[in-house]
């Protein structure tokens, strides 16, 4: 790195540690950490779905439960054997599918991006969707068929304006990979980019209820603070139609 580039770097270190409130130590380790994938051929650990755990306590006994790209019934079949759900789930890869089959976990067949067309209105207590809403052709469409079947829905995402982020284009000048955006730039699932921001400017202007907030930051989860809109990797939001006028939210 030329001597202008350091000069330029630490510049740009000590706005995103003031900017962010992040101490400038650990961007500067993140900034000279191996681009792992471009560098080595140790993957990036791809973090667990921390949601399960708040999802388990927040579902009450014998609640009815749709799981939207359930993957391998993993979620469903605790719920059903811990809470008594009623459970379904609906997987468009077929080895999952199976692999929910064999644990005894209902599931269907089904493309997301098709619609929920076989369920009636608010024909479940919640309906959950992990990590899928940034891979979908059509966010919007399953946010409303999700509200329209769901008494409550709880969308799980990607935060991308997490500081990690901005590191990676603004001193990197690559797009990012970190623990929940593990792919790179020509085989992420990825094609709609938004930040928690842009998730809650879209429950305002569609009159949904923000009714919790849970963030995943720097490893620990815990419910949202402002400061998360940039602290926050991943967002877990408990949403449902609101029963006050259109334009009030509530941030939980």
């Amino acid at each position: 790195m030329t001597p202008g580039r350091v000069a330029s770097t630490l510049k740009l270190v000590d706005f995103a540690s003031h900017f962010f409130g992040v101490p400038e130590e650990t961007i500067m380790n993140f900034v000279e950490e191996d681009r792992t994938g471009r560098k080595s051929n140790t993957p990036i650990p791809v973090m667990p779905r921390w949601q399960d755990a708040i999802l388990e306590q927040e579902i009450p006994e014998g609640a009815s439960v749709l799981d939207l790209g359930c993957g391998q019934g993993e979620l469903l079949s605790r719920l059903i054997e811990t809470r008594s759900v009623r459970g379904q789930g609906i997987e468009l890869d077929p080895e999952a599918v199976a692999s929910c089959i064999a644990r005894g976990v209902p599931v269907i067949q089904s493309d997301l991006d098709e619609g929920l067309r076989g369920f009636s209105d608010e024909s479940f207590d919640l309906v959950v969707l992990e990590e899928t809403l940034q891979t979908l052709r059509r966010p919007m469409g399953i946010l409303e068929e999700m509200l329209r079947v769901g008494r409550k829905c709880a969308v799980s995402f990607p935060n991308f304006a997490f500081w990690k982020v901005w590191v990676d284009f603004a001193l990197r000048g690559r797009m990012p990979v970190t623990g929940t955006l593990p792919y790179e730039w020509h085989d992420s699932p990825n094609v709609h980019l938004f930040t928690y921001r842009d998730f809650a400017d879209w429950a305002e202007k569609s009159g949904v209820t923000m009714s919790g907030v849970f963030v995943l930051s720097e490893g620990r989860v815990d419910r949202y603070r402002d400061v998360d809109d940039f602290r926050g990797e991943e967002m877990l939001v408990f949403v449902e139609k609101s029963i006050w006028p259109s334009g009030c939210t509530s941030s939980g």
